[in-house]
């Protein structure tokens, strides 16, 4: 926006600058010629008195020694003719052409050279007015002066030079005034963009501190500061009722299935020790609920900053520690690993992320089936940075295409698997982790099925991941 805007203001005052340079500099060249035009119609003025005083023959010769004197001085020429045109006196070579031809014409018929050709830097190098001899109606001849005009072009020259001189330092000074300007106006929109970038980032506690620029958008920048605590405000009362309530609703929840559990051995065989093992199984699935629940509402208030993390280890180190739940449960666990990945991330974001995803692949992968775990490193193709990838998939009955943009949906489920352990948390709580650490948690059919579920973490520092070979742990 502000080169933008320093583009429109640079527009305007050099648009400005040249309408305000250019009929200066030609109006300086007008007056110029204007100039050169009186003063050269002085001396023709004199020869057409010299010339009409011609009596003799050394009235003649008095005004060709006049002529030549003058041009050897100005380097001009000058002819002298009578009504017929015949010579009375020259000095130098006057020109022949039409517009010569024309202005002895106009001599001759007692009207003067009232204008002449502006005069520029690059030309005319000459310039041709004529005289008429005689008194009142009477023309006994004309006088034709070619002048050089090399002076009056220094002259043009010289000035235009000053007059662009002053329109480029006009055209930098203001420049700089719009910079400035520029940079006033647009300073607290810059910081109202980079607190509103934090603000997304989910650092609730982003304000605009700059107190510059015009009062309307200082006003602005209170106005957002007050949207912002109010809306900061708003989730903290949320979060805080989620964690309130989900911790306190554990004592009482413990209490029932501590209850339930005493209560076992006093219930004869039947429908009702049935029933009482159904609600033991409830019990435990409210309190796996509420520990989600809690969960997330840590992960929404936590504050913690991003920091570097070596993901390669805590790949291995998840994967070591789940493959003999996957063994018990008759699944193959695989991974393959590059070494030396590194992301910017909460602590343990990876591993934590791991466990729910491989947590739930054993809910849902039948036995027999495959999980194949994999960690490397990517090109963002946003960016144009390295990102670190951890892909879990997996051989098994997978999903439909409708149901996976609802699987990062909190207590989402797929209808097939309504009766499967769980609470529908396991993949919001990774995707809430994964963004968090300004990553992304994608789902996808994997081929021939099954389902694959890919983490994308922000490369250390920008730096790209060593490119080892892959290790199988």
């Amino acid at each position: 926006m502000r080169r933008r805007l320093l583009a429109v203001l640079t527009a305007l005052i050099g648009t400005a600058v040249l309408l305000l340079s250019l009929p200066l500099a030609d109006s300086y060249a007008r007056g110029r010629t204007e100039h050169l035009l009186l003063q050269r119609r002085a001396d023709a003025v004199r020869f057409a008195d010299l010339a009409n005083r011609i009596r003799t023959d050394a009235d003649r010769r008095e005004l060709t020694a006049e002529l030549t004197r003058y041009a050897e001085l100005y380097g001009a020429a000058v002819t002298v003719v009578d009504p017929s045109g015949g010579v009375l006196g020259r000095a130098g070579a006057t020109p022949t052409d039409a517009i010569a031809e024309d202005a002895r014409s106009r001599a001759l018929t007692g009207r003067s050279t009232e204008m002449l050709p502006t005069i520029l830097p690059w030309g005319p190098d000459t310039v041709l007015l004529a005289e008429p001899v005689g008194q009142d109606e009477r023309v006994n001849g004309a006088v034709l002066l070619t002048v050089p005009t090399a002076a009056a072009r220094h002259d043009v020259l010289v000035r235009w030079a000053l007059i662009a001189a002053g329109a480029v330092t006009a055209f930098v000074a203001a420049a700089l005034v719009a910079a400035g300007l520029a940079r006033w106006l647009l300073r607290p929109v810059d910081e109202l963009d980079r607190v509103v970038a934090r603000l997304a980032d989910g650092r609730l506690e982003a304000r605009a501190v700059s107190d510059g620029g015009p009062p309307e958008l200082r006003r602005l920048r209170r106005h957002f500061n007050g949207m912002a605590q109010a809306v900061a405000d708003a989730l903290r009362r949320q979060r805080d009722f989620v964690a309130d309530a989900s911790h306190q609703l554990r004592n009482p929840l413990a209490t029932l299935v501590l209850q339930l559990e005493n209560a076992e051995p006093h219930v004869p065989p039947g429908p009702g020790l049935a029933a009482h093992a159904l609600a033991l199984d409830e019990a435990d699935r409210l309190a796996e609920l509420l520990d989600g629940l809690l969960a997330l509402a840590r992960m929404e208030s936590a504050s913690e900053p991003l920091a570097e993390h070596d993901v390669s280890a805590a790949v291995r180190d998840r994967v070591a520690a789940w493959a003999p739940v996957f063994r018990a449960g008759g699944q193959e666990l695989t991974a393959d690993v590059t070494p030396g990945l590194r992301a910017l991330a909460l602590p343990d974001a990876a591993g934590r992320v791991l466990d729910a995803l491989l947590d739930n692949a054993g809910k849902f992968v039948p036995e027999g089936e495959r999980i194949h775990v994999t960690a490397e490193a990517a090109l963002d193709g946003d960016g144009g940075g390295t990102v670190v990838v951890v892909r879990v998939s997996d051989t098994g009955p997978g999903v439909s295409a409708e149901q996976l943009p609802l699987l990062l949906r909190r207590f989402s489920r797929a209808p097939e698997h309504q009766n499967v352990p769980g609470t529908g948390l396991g993949l919001a709580i990774a995707d809430e982790l994964a963004r968090a650490c300004g990553g992304t948690l994608n789902v996808a059919p994997a081929s021939p099925h099954g389902l694959t579920v890919e983490l994308r973490l922000p490369g250390a520092d920008g730096r790209s991941p060593s490119q080892g070979s892959a290790e199988r742990p």
